[in-house]
């Protein structure tokens, strides 16, 4: 993946791991485009970083994201990277959700359909440039699933599904695509517990500079090559340690 020169999307970059990306690209010598749903937050970025672009957008929402799309290929006719990393998650037992349906399926929207849809929009796009990128932004638990976080975690392991599949099929149109696989990382999504989130992005940078096409980093590092055998003793621990979360 080329690391400058580039025009670049991010989706969920007012925060975050996604800030912390857009930072590293902007220094980078990249132009940078970051969507999320909160202008509070989207302006805190911009004043800290202020040649970041951004723009209001609910992924959840099928009109939103063709809007974005629509908006970002107008006006920033040279973008060639897209960074699929906005997302949600809950914790919940399933004998005891109070919350309506709708409330789940948010989860499923922003997770999983809107990676899914702004590939399938940008991909065509995209094909007919040179040096162009899908950096989808799974999580160690596409592997190894949270049993407290059972939505959040099957939505991760489709987006990975997707992500091989995507890359296979776009292989051949020299659209470079990427996983990154985050463990815990220290974010308002995870109440600040996990990896710092400066050595976690710097080490995914590194990863972009290797040319890797899987990045994980820390624990997430070795779920990538678990077993299946590991697999289940590993998802067995981090149930029982965290069970009591949602009892």
């Amino acid at each position: 993946m080329k690391l400058s020169g580039n025009t670049i999307l991010i989706t969920g970059g007012g925060s975050g791991i996604g800030l912390a990306f857009a930072e590293r690209f902007i220094k980078a010598g990249n132009t940078v485009i970051v969507c999320g749903r909160r202008e509070s937050v989207l302006q805190d970025a911009k004043e800290k970083f202020p040649s970041l672009i951004t723009r209001v957008s609910n992924l959840g929402l099928e009109s939103e994201r063709i809007a974005l799309f629509d908006w970002v290929t107008t006006n920033y006719p040279d973008v060639n990277v897209l960074v699929n990393n906005a997302g949600i998650g809950d914790q919940f037992h399933v004998l005891k959700e109070k919350e309506n349906w709708s409330y789940y399926n948010s989860e499923i929207a922003i997770n999983f359909e809107a990676p899914v849809h702004l590939s399938l929009l940008f991909a065509p796009f995209f094909s007919t440039k040179q040096h162009t990128a899908i950096v989808n932004v799974t999580s160690g638990l596409a592997f190894t699933p949270l049993a407290i976080s059972p939505i959040y975690s099957a939505t991760k392991a489709a987006l990975h599904s997707f992500t091989m599949s995507l890359r296979h099929q776009l292989s051949d149109a020299f659209v470079e695509v990427i996983e990154v696989a985050p463990p815990a990382v220290q974010t308002a999504f995870t109440q600040n517990n996990g990896e710092p989130l400066d050595a976690f992005a710097d080490g995914i940078f590194q990863g972009f500079e290797e040319g890797k096409q899987e990045i994980g980093y820390g624990s997430s590092m070795n779920r990538l090559r678990m077993s299946r055998d590991e697999i289940d003793i590993y998802v067995e621990k981090m149930y029982q340690a965290m069970k009591g979360a949602i009892e």
